[in-house]
């Protein structure tokens, strides 16, 4: 589970980059490194900190070696890992304030690209959105269920969209590409909730006119 970057050899640092990119209230130091060790078993200990390292947007420079552009919020984060790590999983880990003095062009690859990942799981579900919203287009299913549905979708989507900028510290070029993905999610949704409201009014009129 655990994607590790290669050999470090780039010899141009991106580094005044990462630290515009970061909050104004910056730890000190362009990376934060967490060198970990938990108890083989159980396995989901392992799976455990693996979870809790993507969902904060850390990627792996080698086995249970895990780095993060330095944030106030990313140092509170790393800092409450590692204590769960070694309080209540009975293992050791480090937590250290870091610059890379060769190499640090691959990580800042690395590390957006592990974010164009996401950024990519979001154009995939969108696509699959749309293609649903043309599927109920076709089958005139205009009702204000699947308007529901489809909202509260759209919803999630935008939210996994906001997690994923939040952690995109560095501005990967995929969150254009998820925007614009959204976008089209959204005028699609729109356009069929028209639909929705059409079908509605004629509805209404046709049981008008009955009585």
């Amino acid at each position: 589970m655990e994607k590790q970057i290669g050999n470090p050899g780039g010899a141009n640092s991106p580094r005044a980059r990462t630290r515009g990119s970061t909050s104004a209230g910056d730890v000190g130091a362009p990376w934060l490194v967490l060198v970990y060790r938990v108890p083989s078993e159980p396995t989901r200990l392992r799976a455990a900190v693996w979870r809790r390292l993507k969902a904060l947007g850390a990627i792996y420079l080698q086995n249970s070696v895990a780095a993060m552009p330095s944030t106030v919020g990313g140092a509170r984060a790393f800092r409450a890992l590692r204590n769960e790590i070694v309080e209540e999983m009975g293992g050791t880990a480090l937590l250290l304030a870091s610059e890379a003095l060769v190499g640090e062009a691959d990580i800042v690859a690395s590390f957006n690209a592990a974010r164009d990942e996401e950024y990519q799981e979001i154009v995939d579900r969108c696509q699959a959105f749309l293609d649903r919203i043309e599927k109920e287009t076709a089958e005139k299913r205009f009702t204000y269920v699947e308007l529901e549905e489809n909202d509260e979708d759209l919803t999630k989507l935008r939210r996994w969209f906001d997690k994923v900028r939040g952690r995109d510290v560095l501005g990967s070029d995929g969150a254009r590409h998820a925007e614009d993905a959204l976008t089209e999610c959204t005028q699609a949704l729109n356009g069929f909730a028209d639909r929705v409201y059409e079908v509605d009014t004629a509805t209404n009129s046709v049981l008008r006119g009955r009585r």
